[in-house]
């Protein structure tokens, strides 16, 4: 798989009916290892080993209605009361973040209401923290420690 811009990590990946897959922490379970799911997997361990992200508070593919539709996050994170605190959207490394990137990630935001989104190519991350107050936002520098959300 391809050199991302996130820490690398001892990844269980295992040929499983001829197909790679990969162990998802979150899901307790292996998946299939797509360029996304290699991006996604990076980065859940980024936050939990190097950003103090509990474990136990976050999931991968998380349903949700938009618009009468089911839609699935690509991991969330939840605040202590189990409401959601940020969403983060994935991309495989060869996706450019773009617009259309941001309006899928804003429109989960219209059901969910977080703190924080993020959207990450593995290459390329972006944090930006909610002001409903203001109904504005701002782009972070860096992804912050848990501790600091």
């Amino acid at each position: 798989m391809l050199s991302l811009n996130l820490p690398s990590f001892e990844a269980k990946i295992k040929n499983l009916d001829g197909k790679n897959v990969i162990y998802d922490v979150l899901r307790r379970r292996y998946v299939a290892l797509t360029p996304e799911e290699w991006v996604r997997q990076h980065f859940v361990h980024f936050l939990i080993e190097h950003k103090g992200y509990p474990q136990s508070l976050m999931g991968n593919e998380v349903m949700l209605k938009l618009n009468g539709m089911t839609r699935r996050c690509d991991t969330l994170l939840y605040n202590r009361d189990l409401s959601a605190k940020m969403i983060i959207e994935y991309k495989a490394p060869n996706i450019e973040i773009n617009q259309k990137v941001f309006t899928q990630i804003s429109n989960y935001n219209l059901v969910l209401r977080v703190d924080y989104l993020i959207v990450s190519n593995g290459i390329r991350h972006y944090c930006c923290k909610m002001n409903y107050e203001n109904q504005n936002f701002c782009f972070l520098e860096t992804i912050p420690d848990y501790s600091l959300l």
